[in-house]
Formats: C-alpha cells, structure tokens, sequence
C-alpha cells in the first residue's frame, strides 16, 4: 500500500495601487512586466477556461489549463513542470479591493514536498515583487 504524497502550499500577497479590473487584466496580459507570462522564451497562452498554456523560460518548460476566469476576483489554473515532479498543481490568484489598492493573493497548492517544489515560493515572489513595481513606476 502506498502512502499519500505529501503536498507543500505557498501563499503570498501583495498591495497593489491600482483598481483590481486593472491588476486582474495586467495579470493575464504577456505585455505587462511582472508577469510570468512576459518573461519566457516561448510562450502559447489561451486566457480562457479550458484553455491551455504552456510556458518556456530558462529551458523549463511549464504548462497547465485555466480551470477558473473570474473578472476581476480570481484566476485559477493548473501548474505542471520539472519541479512539480510531472505533479499537477493548482495556482489560484485572487483580487481584491482595499480602499484605493487591490490586494493581490497568489496561491500555489498540491505541490509535491520536494526541494525542487519549494523554489515556487521564491519565484513567485519575484513576479509579484515586479508587477508591483510595474505599477508604482
């Protein structure tokens, strides 16, 4: 009898000084900085439910389908790469309005507990970290 997988969950926000129709947009947007979708090598992306997208920077490929498009409260889609371990996992930004900002919630969940898995936590950082620089440039 095998054991169940032991899964890891990141969970990450951030302010962001715009209205939340504008961040949601600017998310699935490959034009706007900040986003993973800017940064890649190759890219085809189909921001629709069921659509899917696969995405190639640094010579890993990534790759899933967007299960839930919600304007302008939540994005939600499958994650699936090398540091899953072929796992698939769910990522599910959501949008948020506080006052004049919007308050970006990404969560990344159903990762395998892995040393490879846990290097989202930092990437996702790095990304949110640049889209809000992106709009208080």
């Amino acid at each position: 009898m095998t054991r169940p997988m032991k899964t890891l969950e990141f969970k990450l926000e951030r302010a962001i000084p715009a209205p939340a129709e504008e961040v949601f947009d600017a998310w699935l947007n490959p034009e706007t900085p900040g986003t993973p979708w800017h940064e890649h090598e190759k890219l085809i992306f189909h921001p629709k439910v069921d659509g899917l997208w696969y995405w190639l920077v640094r010579g890993n490929p990534h790759y899933g389908r967007f299960t839930d498009i919600e304007r302008p409260g939540c994005i939600r889609h499958t994650w699936m790469s090398r540091d899953t371990l072929g796992e698939e996992s769910i990522v599910t930004v959501t949008f948020e309005k506080k006052g004049d900002a919007t308050l970006m919630t990404l969560v990344h969940s159903g990762l395998p507990e892995h040393d490879f898995a846990k290097k989202h936590e930092a990437g996702w950082s790095y990304f949110l970290d640049r889209l809000v620089g992106h709009f208080t440039a």
